[in-house]
């Protein structure tokens, strides 16, 4: 594989070579993530294998956003059990929370349930979160700024419910510290947000050593990305429901051959193919394209 003009015999060598360059994970993903899938393709086997991933399967849950009112939100919630997703993660924040919550334990009882604050709150918030224990909730994500790892550590102690961390697991070293001071009991991972697959796989190992589960969040991403998402949670310690839903949700014509297909009980198949295990549709690229930049020579 040849990546800015550096060959390497395996895609794990592609993030360190990016050493110099400070921060920009997203734009180090998009080429290390796409060696792993070239890495596949010539090795005739499907992404998650070469990941060290063996599930055929992984489980789909989906994110409901603030919605205008309670009759709306039980509604959309109804709408994704519908269809078929097995986890439902309600956004809240600061007056769309505990009454938020609470409509939908009444009206849809024990269904698997977490929210995510976005960092909406501060620890002055911890007795007002503690109300939220009574739900038996998954989990509450990433509820303070994503740099107070130290008071999400406060607030854990303070919570029954599980802390999931997001914005804060940037880098390994952060994922360490979070560990370490017990800032979380749940950690989400984002292979763009961290650097890739190989970051990805270190982090998802470091919280197994710890054993803190871990779970494959979303970042809008087209089917290219999501096929990425979708073999690299066939890894083992990734034992909660995703935000990796179906193409559709988001797309009326995704970037790929077949699209992202929810099943009925709830689970999205992982392709047996070499690489990502689908085609991209270089038209549809084209005509979404707004703006290209040619590199090198």
């Amino acid at each position: 594989t040849l990546v800015l003009g550096v060959e390497f015999s395996h895609p794990r060598d592609v993030f360190p070579a990016f050493a110099q360059v400070r921060g920009h994970n997203m734009a180090k993903a998009a080429l290390e993530m796409a060696s792993w899938d070239l890495y596949a393709r010539q090795s005739s086997l499907p992404l998650y294998q070469v990941l060290g991933g063996s599930r055929t399967t992984i489980a789909s849950g989906v994110s409901v956003g603030i919605q205008d009112s309670l009759e709306q939100l039980g509604d959309k919630v109804a709408a994704e059990l519908a269809a078929g997703y097995k986890r439902i993660k309600m956004k809240i924040k600061p007056g769309w929370d505990i009454e938020a919550v609470a409509s939908i334990r009444q009206r849809f009882g024990e269904i698997p349930l977490m929210v995510d604050a976005n960092a909406a709150y501060t620890l002055a918030d911890a007795e007002h979160l503690a109300v939220l224990d009574q739900y038996d909730l998954m989990m509450i994500e990433q509820p303070l700024h994503y740099d107070d790892v130290h008071d999400h550590a406060q607030l854990q102690q303070r919570l029954r419910t599980p802390i999931c961390l997001d914005e804060s697991i940037h880098t390994l070293h952060n994922a360490t510290e979070a560990l370490t001071v017990g800032a979380c009991r749940i950690i989400n991972i984002k292979p763009g947000r961290i650097g890739g697959h190989a970051q990805s796989i270190h982090l998802h190992d470091l919280c197994a050593e710890h054993g803190v589960p871990v779970w494959h969040g979303g970042m809008l991403e087209s089917g290219i990305g999501r096929m990425h998402n979708i073999h690299l949670s066939t890894l083992p310690n990734f034992t909660l429901p995703g935000d990796v839903s179906a193409s559709r949700r988001y797309f009326e014509l995704d970037l790929i051959e077949p699209p992202v297909e929810l099943q009925g009980d709830g689970t999205i198949n992982v392709p047996a193919l070499p690489g990502l295990g689908v085609s991209v549709v270089e038209e549809r690229i084209e005509r979404a394209t707004e703006r290209a930049v040619t590199l090198g020579p």
